[in-house]
C-alpha cells in the first residue's frame, strides 16, 4: 500500500488561496501567483494537454509526483467551487473539461450523492458522501501500490491531518504574500502534527518542501 500524501502550493504567509474566490477566479485574488512556478513547466503542461514549456529543478518533482500517484482525493470546492445540491451548482462538471489532467481515479468529498463521471484520458470522478475515511479506502483500493494524493482544498487537507491519516506533506512554497485568504493550518487547533523535513528542492519561483508526518495520533 502506498502513502497518503498532501501536495499543495502555499504562500510565504501561509495561504493556499487568496481572498474573494469566484467561479472566474477560483483561487481568489492573487491566488494564481501560487502556481506560476508550475504553469511554465513542460511536465505540468503536458498532462493538461498544453504544448511547450520549460524544464528546470521543479521538473523532477512534478514527474516524480505524477509517477507515484495512483489516485487523488479532493474536496467539493476544489472540484467545482460550489456547494449544495448538484443541480444548483453552475460548475457541476468541474473545472477541467473533457480531458482532466489527473489521468487516475479521483474521489470527491461531498454531502450530495451523484453517479461516477468518466472523462477522457483515464480520469474518473467518484463522489463520496460517507466521509474522509471512506474516500481514502476507495482511493487506496484504486491506487493499488501507488500513493494517494490529497490535492486540496484546505478543508480536505485539514480533515486528513486532524484524523492522523497523512504520511507525507508536500508544500510548494511560493514567494508570494497574499495577506488574507484561505490558510492551510488554521483549523488544526491542538492537533498539530509533528513533522520531519525529508526533502528540499529550490527552483524558480518555488521551494519544494517535503515532510514526513511523525506523530499521527
Amino acid at each position: 500500500m502506498g502513502k497518503l500524501a498532501v501536495d499543495i502550493s502555499m504562500s510565504l504567509d501561509g495561504f493556499v488561496a487568496g481572498p474573494s474566490p469566484t467561479l472566474e477566479q477560483p483561487l481568489g485574488e492573487g491566488g494564481e501567483g501560487l502556481h506560476e512556478w508550475a504553469l511554465v513547466l513542460e511536465s505540468w503542461r503536458r498532462p493538461h494537454g498544453l504544448m511547450g514549456g520549460e524544464t528546470n529543478a521543479s521538473t523532477e518533482v512534478v514527474e516524480a509526483s505524477l509517477e507515484a500517484t495512483g489516485a487523488v482525493v479532493m474536496g467539493r470546492r476544489m472540484f467545482s467551487g460550489g456547494e449544495g445540491p448538484w443541480e444548483d451548482d453552475p460548475n457541476a462538471d468541474g473545472w477541467w473539461g473533457d480531458n482532466p489532467p489527473f489521468h487516475v481515479p479521483v474521489f470527491v468529498l461531498t454531502h450530495h450523492a451523484r453517479e461516477t463521471v468518466t472523462k477522457d484520458g483515464g480520469t474518473t470522478f467518484a463522489f463520496v458522501t460517507e466521509g474522509i475515511e471512506a474516500a481514502l479506502e476507495e482511493a487506496r483500493a484504486a491506487a493499488g501500490e501507488k500513493d494517494v494524493h490529497v490535492a486540496g482544498g484546505a478543508a480536505a487537507v485539514q480533515q486528513y491531518l486532524a484524523a492522523g491519516l497523512v504520511d507525507e506533506l508536500h508544500i510548494n512554497l511560493a514567494p508570494v504574500l497574499l495577506g488574507s485568504g484561505t490558510r492551510l493550518f488554521d483549523a488544526q487547533g491542538a492537533a498539530q502534527p509533528a513533522l520531519e523535513l525529508i526533502g528540499v528542492v529550490e527552483a524558480p519561483a518555488v521551494t519544494h518542501l517535503k515532510y514526513s508526518v511523525l506523530d499521527r495520533s
